[in-house]
């Protein structure tokens, strides 16, 4: 399944339901909650254990943020990987 996660604040009950191999992109201000030193940092870390995270380049380069910011292990990806993962993913949540 292909979680795609644009609000903010992130609920801990939406990565609560994340399953074991999803995928998860953040978008929009969700990226601003994806930070190291942010709140939900330890959180994120944990699900990276089991998922693969993404967030979209133009949403973090718009915010300002550098990729050292953000919490280690989450990738950057752009509009044709985010379609690529879309295809792969015929089961798409979308949460806003």
């Amino acid at each position: 399944m292909l979680h795609l996660i644009f609000q903010s604040p992130i609920e801990l009950a939406v990565l609560e339901r994340i399953a074991p191999g999803d995928d998860v992109v953040f978008l929009e201000n969700a990226v601003l909650r994806i930070l190291e030193k942010g709140s939900l940092g330890a959180s994120l870390s944990e699900c990276l254990k089991q998922n693969r995270l993404y967030v979209l380049a133009d949403d973090i380069g718009v915010r300002g943020i550098q990729l050292s910011e953000l919490v280690t292990g989450i990738e950057v990806i752009g509009y044709e990987e985010l379609v690529a993962l879309t295809i792969k993913n015929p089961v798409i949540q979308s949460w806003s």
